[in-house]
Parts: structure tokens; sequence; C-alpha cells
């Protein structure tokens, strides 16, 4: 036997071992196509799986038979993440035994780099769930708000793209976009949003923008699990509306939004829009997998990742009422709200031309430091 054979040897033997009975795959390909769509999704599950996850030698005898498997993306689509992220909120909020805390918080501290020495708490004991520990506070002198600037970082996280937005078009990440009108919603009466009244022709971009001269701009901010995960006021506005759109919780990481086209559209979230000096402004939580809870603090009447919401649907709420006029007003740096883990902050806001962003893409960024200014 000549040295190549012998090389092939244990990949003939392999292959040999990975070789279906073509007959029977056949037999059972051909009962799944007579299935109806849910019953054909739920028993093709195993192989999409092993098509994934195995070597692709292993699966040539699916291929001759003619079975293709569904895109990765409608795979992961498929995945019921709200589901998930209710059940990762009930656990959450287990309380865990004293001498359990140490272990369970130390581990995450080590997995995420988190820095406990910012910590309004240090002490891991304090926190009785993973819920309390997510969301912990700063000592006061951890993050100073920057005043010289008119735009701040509303959270800790990693600059994932900004810019001027452009063909009514937003970059989730470099070369991927999104529709800003599907990441808004769709304009409702200029009694319920600070949207211009405009004709039907002009862009949904030249309906934000409230004064002549003005661009839209965006800054995307993901919060990665080891971060802080409260937000804070990026500047000086007033919040007049809030829309929630529910819809999945899928993964937000730099990785998958480079994956999956539209990620912050399909993702639940809720969208902050108002004011402020130079026109338009608006802050939108995105949820991500096990993130299905965002609070905001002002808003007792948002409840994210509830059953009771389809997805596909939003929910508008008017902070503008006769008792108060103006909506509710927020300090640059005030505490606006929190997620239950990692996630992103997208901020869609009108300013003049010379409104210049003091950033670099894929830089790491703090609550406080500065995004931009005039």
């Amino acid at each position: 036997m000549c040295q190549s054979e012998a090389r092939r040897g244990p990949e003939l033997r392999a292959a040999k071992w990975l070789h279906f009975p073509q007959l029977a795959l056949r037999r059972r390909l051909g009962q799944l196509s007579c299935m109806s769509r849910p019953a054909l999704k739920l028993r093709s599950w195993p192989l999409m799986v092993l098509y994934y996850l195995l070597p692709f030698g292993a699966l040539r005898p699916l291929s001759r038979v003619g079975w293709r498997p569904v895109s990765r993306v409608a795979l992961y689509k498929s995945v019921p993440t709200r589901l998930l992220s209710r059940a990762w909120g009930r656990l959450n909020q287990v309380e865990l035994p004293h001498w359990l805390r140490g272990p369970v918080y130390s581990l995450y501290i080590w997995t995420f780099g988190v820095n406990m020495k910012e910590a309004a708490v240090e002490d891991l004991h304090h926190y009785r769930n993973l819920s309390e520990f997510f969301r912990r506070k700063l000592k006061p002198q951890a993050r100073p708000v920057c005043g010289l600037h008119s735009v701040i970082s509303p959270s800790d996280g990693k600059i994932l793209n900004f810019g001027q937005v452009k063909n009514c078009e937003v970059e989730q990440v470099k070369g991927v976009t999104y529709s800003l009108e599907s990441f808004l919603g769709p304009r409702t009466s200029a009694g319920d949003l600070p949207f211009s009244p405009d004709t039907s022709c002009s862009s949904f971009k030249n309906q934000l923008v409230t004064r002549e001269g003005n661009e839209l701009y965006h800054c995307v901010i993901y919060l990665a699990p080891g971060d802080y995960h409260c937000f804070h006021s990026p500047t000086d506005w007033t919040v007049s509306h809030r829309r929630h759109f529910p819809g999945s919780l899928m993964s937000v990481n730099p990785g998958m939004a480079r994956w999956i086209k539209e990620l912050f559209c399909h993702n639940e979230r809720v969208v902050l829009t108002g004011d402020w000096k130079h026109g338009f402004f608006s802050l939108t939580a995105v949820g991500a997998t096990n993130v299905g809870s965002i609070r905001i603090y002002f808003d007792r009447d948002l409840h994210t990742n509830s059953p009771e919401y389809s997805k596909g649907s939003y929910n508008d709420f008017s902070f503008v009422t006769h008792a108060n006029k103006e909506g509710i007003p927020m300090r640059k740096g005030e505490h606006l709200g929190e997620f239950n883990l990692g996630s992103t902050i997208v901020l869609i806001f009108e300013a003049p031309k010379d409104f210049d962003f003091k950033l670099k893409a894929g830089q790491k960024i703090r609550f406080g430091e500065a995004l931009g200014s005039l």
C-alpha cells in the first residue's frame, strides 16, 4: 500500500462509518415533507442541528438525498428567546444562599472582567440575587460627567457606529444597516410625537429634522455583560413620548449584529423621543437575549418581555398631559433606566451641521464621557 493510501485509510474508515443508509433517509425525509409546516419545523430540528454542528464531510449523505436546511439566520430566529429570557429573569430573582453568593459572583466577575472597586457596595454578600448584582450602583465619583460637551455617553460600553444618518438608514455595525422608520416606527400625528408635519413624498428623515440647516445623527453603544448596566440621560432634554416594540430577544453582540440584517428592528426595544435645544432627540434601549427586562425609572406603566404583547406590534404612551404640557425634563447625567444584563443603546438626534463626534469606532467608553459637541 502506498503512503498516500495509508494516510487516507483513517479518512476512508471515517467516511464509511459516517455513511447513512440513503434509502432509509430518503424515506424519512419523504415523511417530513408530507407534514404540516409547524410539525415539519419541529421534527426536522435534529437534522438541522446535525447539519450545523457536525463536519461537512459527515453530512454528505444528507445533501445526496436532496435535503437542505433552513438558513442559519432563520434557525436562530426560531429559537424561543423571549421565553428563555423570561425564564432567565425568574432565575435571576431567586435569592442565593449566603455561602453561595461569593463563588457565583466571583465567577461572573472573573469571566466578564467586572471592576467591583467602582461599585457602591463592594461586598458580594450584599447582593441577594443575580438581578441585584447586575443592577449594582456605582460610587458617585466613579463616573464624573463631562460638562464641556453637549452630548455625553449614557452608559458604559463599546462604540459600534456613529455619524450622520444617510438615505434614511442607520448602520448597526460597519456595512450593515437598518431602516430608520422600521426602527423608530411610523410617524403618527404631530400632537402625539415631536415630528413636524410634512408631505407624504418627503423622506422619514426630513420629517424628523425640525430646523432648517440641521442634520440627523446617530450613535450605537453596545453594553457587554460585564459593563455597568444602568443608563443615564445623555444631555438636557425633554421626553414627550415612549414607544414600546415587543419583539425577539436575540443577542446584540457585534458579531451577531454583522450576521443579522436589521437586528435592532427585530428585537424588543423602548424608544424615548422628545426635544433638546437643537430639535429632535431620541434614546432607544434595545433588549437582547436574557435582557427582556428594560426599566425606565419614570415610566411605571412599561412592562417589557410580557406574554400579553405580541411581536410585530407597538404600544405608544405620551408623557404630555393636560397637567404637564412639556413632558419629562431630564438633566444631563441623570439616572434614566437600566438593563438586567448587557444590551445596546441607540441615540438618534438632530443637530447643526457642525456637530462633531469625539469618537472612534470600536473604542470603549464610559458613562459621562463626551460623545460630541458643537
